[in-house]
Protein backbone atom coordinates (compact mmCIF):
# COMPACT_ATOMS: atom_id res chain seq x y z
CA UNK A 1 0.00 0.00 0.00
CA UNK A 2 2.75 2.14 0.83
CA UNK A 3 4.57 2.08 -2.80
CA UNK A 4 1.03 2.13 -4.22
CA UNK A 5 0.65 5.95 -2.37
CA UNK A 6 3.96 7.08 -3.11
CA UNK A 7 3.06 6.97 -6.95
CA UNK A 8 -0.41 7.98 -6.58
CA UNK A 9 0.76 11.35 -4.70
CA UNK A 10 3.36 11.65 -7.48
CA UNK A 11 0.43 11.55 -9.89
CA UNK A 12 -1.40 14.32 -8.00
CA UNK A 13 1.65 16.57 -8.12
CA UNK A 14 2.79 15.42 -11.88
CA UNK A 15 6.23 14.31 -10.45
CA UNK A 16 8.86 11.97 -9.23
CA UNK A 17 10.72 14.58 -7.65
CA UNK A 18 10.50 15.63 -3.67
CA UNK A 19 7.23 16.92 -2.74
CA UNK A 20 7.38 18.87 0.29
CA UNK A 21 4.76 19.55 2.83
CA UNK A 22 3.43 22.44 1.48
CA UNK A 23 5.34 25.26 -0.04
CA UNK A 24 4.17 28.22 -1.25
CA UNK A 25 2.62 29.90 -4.49
CA UNK A 26 3.62 32.81 -6.16
CA UNK A 27 1.87 33.14 -9.43
CA UNK A 28 0.18 37.05 -8.73
CA UNK A 29 0.84 40.14 -8.36
CA UNK A 30 3.62 39.53 -5.54
CA UNK A 31 6.51 40.66 -8.07
CA UNK A 32 4.85 44.03 -9.40
CA UNK A 33 3.66 45.01 -5.58
CA UNK A 34 7.18 44.61 -4.69
CA UNK A 35 9.09 46.09 -6.65
CA UNK A 36 5.95 48.94 -6.14
CA UNK A 37 7.22 49.16 -2.26
CA UNK A 38 10.91 49.32 -3.45
CA UNK A 39 10.77 52.04 -5.36
CA UNK A 40 8.42 53.85 -2.86
CA UNK A 41 11.52 53.38 -0.29
CA UNK A 42 8.80 52.51 2.07
CA UNK A 43 10.24 49.05 3.11
CA UNK A 44 9.67 48.70 6.83
CA UNK A 45 6.97 49.23 9.14
CA UNK A 46 5.31 52.15 7.29
CA UNK A 47 4.09 52.10 4.08
CA UNK A 48 0.63 51.74 2.13
CA UNK A 49 1.11 48.25 1.54
CA UNK A 50 0.42 47.25 5.28
CA UNK A 51 -2.85 49.52 5.87
CA UNK A 52 -4.29 47.98 2.24
CA UNK A 53 -3.47 44.60 4.07
CA UNK A 54 -5.20 45.28 7.19
CA UNK A 55 -8.56 46.67 5.61
CA UNK A 56 -8.76 44.21 2.77
CA UNK A 57 -8.00 40.95 5.76
CA UNK A 58 -10.26 42.83 8.09
CA UNK A 59 -13.05 43.09 5.38
CA UNK A 60 -12.41 38.88 4.16
CA UNK A 61 -13.05 37.49 7.63
CA UNK A 62 -15.65 39.88 8.85
CA UNK A 63 -13.68 41.79 11.76
CA UNK A 64 -13.45 45.48 12.13
CA UNK A 65 -10.27 45.42 12.88
CA UNK A 66 -6.75 43.83 11.66
CA UNK A 67 -3.40 44.96 13.24
CA UNK A 68 -0.63 43.44 11.20
CA UNK A 69 2.57 41.80 12.88
CA UNK A 70 6.06 40.30 12.37
CA UNK A 71 4.76 36.61 12.48
CA UNK A 72 1.55 34.54 14.16
CA UNK A 73 3.84 33.89 17.49
CA UNK A 74 4.06 38.05 17.95
CA UNK A 75 -0.03 38.14 17.37
CA UNK A 76 -0.77 36.03 19.89
CA UNK A 77 1.77 37.59 22.56
CA UNK A 78 0.20 41.11 22.06
CA UNK A 79 -3.41 39.67 22.07
CA UNK A 80 -2.76 37.76 25.35
CA UNK A 81 -1.33 41.14 26.68
CA UNK A 82 -4.85 42.44 26.05
CA UNK A 83 -6.62 40.07 27.38
CA UNK A 84 -5.22 41.14 30.75
CA UNK A 85 -2.65 38.17 30.77
CA UNK A 86 -0.56 38.85 33.53
CA UNK A 87 2.75 37.24 35.08
CA UNK A 88 1.39 34.36 37.41
CA UNK A 89 -2.06 33.89 35.61
CA UNK A 90 -3.08 30.88 34.25
CA UNK A 91 -4.04 29.97 30.38
CA UNK A 92 -5.76 27.30 29.32
CA UNK A 93 -5.10 25.42 25.67
CA UNK A 94 -4.61 22.21 23.91
CA UNK A 95 -1.56 19.87 24.37
CA UNK A 96 -1.80 19.08 20.40
CA UNK A 97 -0.72 22.55 19.15
CA UNK A 98 2.57 23.88 17.26
CA UNK A 99 4.93 25.09 20.53
CA UNK A 100 4.02 28.92 19.37
CA UNK A 101 1.13 28.36 21.32
CA UNK A 102 2.25 27.67 24.53
CA UNK A 103 5.63 29.74 24.22
CA UNK A 104 3.16 33.11 24.06
CA UNK A 105 1.49 32.51 26.67
CA UNK A 106 5.06 31.98 28.42
CA UNK A 107 7.01 34.94 27.10
CA UNK A 108 4.07 37.21 29.75
CA UNK A 109 5.11 34.77 32.45
CA UNK A 110 1.76 32.99 32.76
CA UNK A 111 1.23 29.89 32.79
CA UNK A 112 -0.58 27.15 30.38
CA UNK A 113 -3.05 24.96 31.42
CA UNK A 114 -3.88 22.11 28.99
CA UNK A 115 -6.98 20.33 28.47
CA UNK A 116 -8.10 17.50 26.13
CA UNK A 117 -8.74 17.81 22.03
CA UNK A 118 -12.07 16.14 20.31
CA UNK A 119 -11.23 13.16 17.83
CA UNK A 120 -12.90 14.52 15.06
CA UNK A 121 -11.79 18.52 15.04
CA UNK A 122 -8.32 17.97 16.47
CA UNK A 123 -8.65 21.21 18.12
CA UNK A 124 -9.80 21.97 22.13
CA UNK A 125 -12.81 19.80 23.20
CA UNK A 126 -15.68 21.66 24.64
CA UNK A 127 -16.87 18.82 27.00
CA UNK A 128 -13.08 18.50 28.16
CA UNK A 129 -13.03 22.32 28.31
CA UNK A 130 -16.36 22.37 30.86
CA UNK A 131 -15.13 19.13 32.60
CA UNK A 132 -11.46 21.09 33.48
CA UNK A 133 -13.34 23.91 34.77
CA UNK A 134 -16.33 22.09 36.65
CA UNK A 135 -13.69 20.09 38.63
CA UNK A 136 -10.73 22.83 39.23
CA UNK A 137 -12.33 25.81 39.21
CA UNK A 138 -14.81 28.28 40.71
CA UNK A 139 -16.17 31.71 40.47
CA UNK A 140 -14.75 34.16 43.07
CA UNK A 141 -15.98 38.06 42.76
CA UNK A 142 -16.36 37.49 38.98
CA UNK A 143 -12.94 35.45 38.88
CA UNK A 144 -12.34 31.81 37.36
CA UNK A 145 -9.96 30.90 40.50
CA UNK A 146 -8.19 27.74 40.20
CA UNK A 147 -8.34 25.65 42.89
CA UNK A 148 -5.55 23.47 42.54
CA UNK A 149 -2.71 26.32 42.28
CA UNK A 150 -5.05 29.21 43.61
CA UNK A 151 -4.00 31.47 40.00
CA UNK A 152 -6.74 33.42 38.70
CA UNK A 153 -7.48 31.67 34.69
CA UNK A 154 -7.84 34.67 32.82
CA UNK A 155 -7.67 33.70 28.90
CA UNK A 156 -8.28 30.28 26.76
CA UNK A 157 -6.86 29.75 23.82
CA UNK A 158 -8.26 26.84 21.48
CA UNK A 159 -6.30 26.36 17.79
CA UNK A 160 -8.11 25.13 14.92
CA UNK A 161 -6.33 22.57 13.85
CA UNK A 162 -4.47 21.99 10.07
CA UNK A 163 -7.43 25.05 9.29
CA UNK A 164 -10.43 22.29 10.79
CA UNK A 165 -12.60 24.42 13.32
CA UNK A 166 -13.09 22.86 16.64
CA UNK A 167 -16.56 23.35 18.45
CA UNK A 168 -15.43 27.65 18.68
CA UNK A 169 -18.92 28.07 19.45
CA UNK A 170 -19.55 26.09 22.34
CA UNK A 171 -16.08 27.45 23.58
CA UNK A 172 -17.28 31.01 23.24
CA UNK A 173 -20.76 29.94 25.93
CA UNK A 174 -18.19 28.04 28.56
CA UNK A 175 -15.96 31.14 28.28
CA UNK A 176 -18.58 33.72 29.04
CA UNK A 177 -19.88 31.45 31.63
CA UNK A 178 -16.79 31.07 33.74
CA UNK A 179 -15.63 34.49 32.81
CA UNK A 180 -12.81 33.87 31.15
CA UNK A 181 -11.29 36.04 28.00
CA UNK A 182 -11.65 33.92 24.45
CA UNK A 183 -8.47 34.14 22.28
CA UNK A 184 -8.51 32.25 18.83
CA UNK A 185 -5.30 30.92 17.59
CA UNK A 186 -6.62 30.22 13.99
CA UNK A 187 -2.76 30.62 12.58
CA UNK A 188 -3.72 27.78 10.32
CA UNK A 189 -7.26 28.30 9.30
CA UNK A 190 -7.59 31.64 7.24
CA UNK A 191 -10.74 30.41 5.13
CA UNK A 192 -12.19 28.25 7.39
CA UNK A 193 -15.83 28.58 9.07
CA UNK A 194 -18.03 27.70 11.35
CA UNK A 195 -21.62 28.36 10.36
CA UNK A 196 -20.80 30.80 8.13
CA UNK A 197 -18.84 32.91 10.39
CA UNK A 198 -14.91 33.20 9.75
CA UNK A 199 -12.63 31.36 12.48
CA UNK A 200 -10.86 34.05 14.33
CA UNK A 201 -13.78 36.32 14.88
CA UNK A 202 -15.67 33.98 17.96
CA UNK A 203 -13.47 35.19 20.84
CA UNK A 204 -12.49 38.70 21.59
CA UNK A 205 -9.57 38.57 19.77
CA UNK A 206 -8.15 35.98 16.87
CA UNK A 207 -4.81 35.67 15.72
CA UNK A 208 -3.41 34.70 12.20
CA UNK A 209 0.04 32.90 10.58
CA UNK A 210 1.69 33.76 7.29
CA UNK A 211 4.64 31.82 7.80
CA UNK A 212 6.11 30.12 4.71
CA UNK A 213 3.97 26.95 5.06
CA UNK A 214 0.81 28.67 5.36
CA UNK A 215 -2.11 29.42 3.01
CA UNK A 216 -1.22 32.52 1.97
CA UNK A 217 2.71 33.72 2.85
CA UNK A 218 4.95 36.62 2.95
CA UNK A 219 7.71 34.84 4.42
CA UNK A 220 6.69 35.75 8.21
CA UNK A 221 3.85 37.56 9.28
CA UNK A 222 0.76 37.18 11.77
CA UNK A 223 -2.27 39.51 12.05
CA UNK A 224 -4.91 40.22 15.34
CA UNK A 225 -8.40 40.89 14.72
CA UNK A 226 -10.74 42.28 16.74
CA UNK A 227 -14.13 44.32 16.86
CA UNK A 228 -12.96 46.04 19.89
CA UNK A 229 -12.08 49.66 18.77
CA UNK A 230 -9.98 50.66 21.91
CA UNK A 231 -7.90 47.39 22.03
CA UNK A 232 -7.40 47.44 18.03
CA UNK A 233 -6.05 51.01 18.81
CA UNK A 234 -3.58 49.65 22.06
CA UNK A 235 -2.32 46.52 19.62
CA UNK A 236 -1.42 49.12 17.47
CA UNK A 237 0.36 51.31 19.66
CA UNK A 238 1.94 47.83 21.44
CA UNK A 239 3.33 46.54 18.11
CA UNK A 240 5.19 50.16 17.41
CA UNK A 241 6.97 50.53 20.42
CA UNK A 242 4.02 52.12 22.04
CA UNK A 243 5.66 55.81 20.42
CA UNK A 244 3.42 58.58 21.29
CA UNK A 245 2.97 60.05 17.63
CA UNK A 246 5.11 63.20 16.91
CA UNK A 247 6.12 65.01 14.06
CA UNK A 248 10.06 64.03 15.47
CA UNK A 249 10.06 63.54 19.02
CA UNK A 250 10.81 60.05 20.51
CA UNK A 251 8.64 59.43 23.23
CA UNK A 252 7.60 56.03 23.99
CA UNK A 253 4.92 55.89 27.06
CA UNK A 254 4.77 52.16 27.13
CA UNK A 255 6.72 48.56 27.13
CA UNK A 256 6.29 48.14 23.68
CA UNK A 257 7.48 45.83 21.18
CA UNK A 258 9.12 46.27 17.71
CA UNK A 259 6.50 43.58 15.82
CA UNK A 260 5.08 46.19 13.25
CA UNK A 261 4.95 44.23 9.77
CA UNK A 262 7.34 45.28 6.89
CA UNK A 263 5.64 47.29 4.24
CA UNK A 264 7.42 44.55 1.62
CA UNK A 265 5.68 41.52 3.65
CA UNK A 266 2.13 43.31 2.85
CA UNK A 267 2.97 43.91 -0.27
CA UNK A 268 2.86 40.07 -0.75
CA UNK A 269 0.44 39.30 1.23
CA UNK A 270 -1.77 41.85 -0.32
CA UNK A 271 -0.83 40.05 -3.63
CA UNK A 272 -1.59 36.25 -1.86
CA UNK A 273 -4.93 37.53 -0.34
CA UNK A 274 -5.77 38.45 -4.09
CA UNK A 275 -5.51 34.44 -4.97
CA UNK A 276 -6.60 33.31 -1.63
CA UNK A 277 -9.96 31.63 -2.95
CA UNK A 278 -8.61 30.24 -6.16
CA UNK A 279 -6.03 28.51 -3.41
CA UNK A 280 -8.63 27.37 -1.42
CA UNK A 281 -10.45 25.89 -4.12
CA UNK A 282 -7.71 24.13 -5.70
CA UNK A 283 -7.03 22.77 -2.10
CA UNK A 284 -10.75 21.56 -1.44
CA UNK A 285 -10.38 19.55 -4.52
CA UNK A 286 -7.39 18.13 -3.51
CA UNK A 287 -8.70 17.29 -0.23
CA UNK A 288 -11.63 15.07 -2.02
CA UNK A 289 -9.36 13.62 -3.96
CA UNK A 290 -7.63 12.28 -0.80
CA UNK A 291 -10.42 11.26 1.18
CA UNK A 292 -11.63 8.79 -1.51
CA UNK A 293 -7.95 7.44 -1.76
CA UNK A 294 -7.46 6.88 1.91
CA UNK A 295 -10.82 5.86 2.37
CA UNK A 296 -10.76 2.93 -0.11
CA UNK A 297 -7.65 2.06 1.74
CA UNK A 298 -9.29 1.82 5.31
CA UNK A 299 -7.41 4.81 6.45
CA UNK A 300 -9.11 7.48 8.19
CA UNK A 301 -9.17 10.57 6.87
CA UNK A 302 -9.69 13.88 8.79
CA UNK A 303 -12.69 15.50 7.89
CA UNK A 304 -13.78 18.66 8.93
CA UNK A 305 -17.17 18.67 11.17
CA UNK A 306 -20.85 19.31 10.13
CA UNK A 307 -21.58 23.12 10.05
CA UNK A 308 -17.73 24.25 9.50
CA UNK A 309 -15.72 24.52 6.45
CA UNK A 310 -12.25 23.80 6.14
CA UNK A 311 -9.53 25.95 4.35
CA UNK A 312 -8.06 22.40 3.75
CA UNK A 313 -4.62 23.64 4.86
CA UNK A 314 -2.96 20.45 5.98
CA UNK A 315 -4.79 17.21 4.90
CA UNK A 316 -4.66 14.22 7.90
CA UNK A 317 -4.79 10.59 8.11
CA UNK A 318 -5.30 8.41 11.25
CA UNK A 319 -3.61 5.20 11.34
CA UNK A 320 -5.17 2.29 13.63
CA UNK A 321 -1.33 2.15 15.82
CA UNK A 322 2.02 3.79 16.19
CA UNK A 323 3.55 1.37 14.32
CA UNK A 324 1.09 1.23 11.28
CA UNK A 325 2.08 5.49 11.67
CA UNK A 326 6.15 5.07 11.65
CA UNK A 327 5.87 2.36 8.73
CA UNK A 328 4.14 5.01 6.80
CA UNK A 329 6.24 8.02 8.15
CA UNK A 330 9.27 5.68 7.24
CA UNK A 331 8.57 4.65 3.99
CA UNK A 332 7.24 8.12 2.60
CA UNK A 333 10.10 10.36 3.58
CA UNK A 334 12.30 7.48 2.41
CA UNK A 335 10.79 7.58 -1.26
CA UNK A 336 10.92 11.69 -1.70
CA UNK A 337 7.15 12.38 -0.55
CA UNK A 338 6.96 14.41 2.81
CA UNK A 339 5.30 13.45 5.66
CA UNK A 340 5.26 14.08 9.06
CA UNK A 341 3.74 12.80 12.35
CA UNK A 342 1.10 15.38 14.63
CA UNK A 343 3.14 17.59 17.34
CA UNK A 344 4.46 16.14 20.30
CA UNK A 345 2.35 16.95 22.85
CA UNK A 346 3.18 20.34 24.69
CA UNK A 347 3.02 18.70 28.28
CA UNK A 348 5.80 16.37 27.08
CA UNK A 349 8.39 19.17 26.57
CA UNK A 350 10.56 19.97 28.90
CA UNK A 351 9.28 23.68 29.29
CA UNK A 352 5.63 22.56 30.19
CA UNK A 353 6.49 19.23 31.84
CA UNK A 354 4.80 20.53 35.38
CA UNK A 355 1.75 22.19 33.95
CA UNK A 356 -1.38 21.13 35.13
CA UNK A 357 -3.33 19.07 32.64
CA UNK A 358 -7.12 17.45 32.19
CA UNK A 359 -7.62 14.19 30.97
CA UNK A 360 -5.58 14.09 27.60
CA UNK A 361 -7.04 10.39 26.58
CA UNK A 362 -7.83 11.92 23.12
CA UNK A 363 -4.22 13.59 22.46
CA UNK A 364 -2.58 10.81 23.66
CA UNK A 365 -4.04 8.77 21.45
CA UNK A 366 -4.23 11.14 17.98
CA UNK A 367 -0.30 11.93 19.16
CA UNK A 368 0.24 8.67 17.98
CA UNK A 369 -1.69 7.74 15.27
CA UNK A 370 -2.12 11.12 12.98
CA UNK A 371 0.23 12.02 9.83
CA UNK A 372 0.01 15.09 7.41
CA UNK A 373 0.21 14.88 3.96
CA UNK A 374 1.98 17.14 0.68
CA UNK A 375 -0.97 19.59 0.70
CA UNK A 376 0.24 22.43 -1.70
CA UNK A 377 -1.65 24.22 -3.86
CA UNK A 378 -1.18 22.68 -7.30
CA UNK A 379 -1.78 25.06 -10.10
Amino acid sequence: MYEDTVKFIQKLYNTKEFIPLHKPRFIGNEKSYLNDAIDSTFVSSVGAYVDKFEKKFATYVGSRYAIATVNGTSALHIALILADVNRGDEVITQPLTFVATANAISYIGAKPVFVDVDIDTLGMSAKALNRFLELNCELVDNKCMNKVTHRQVKACVPMHTFGNPCRIDEIKTICKHWHITLVEDSAESLGSFLKDRHTGTFGKLGVFSFNGNKIITSGGGGVIVTDDEALAKVAKHLTTTAKVPHKFEYVHDDIGYNYRMPNLNAALLVAQLEKLNEFLEDKKELTFIYSEYFEKHNIKFVKSIKSSKSNCWLNAVIFRNIDERNNFLEYTNSNGIMTRPIWKMMNKLEMFKDAQCGDLSNSVWLEERVVNLPSSVRK
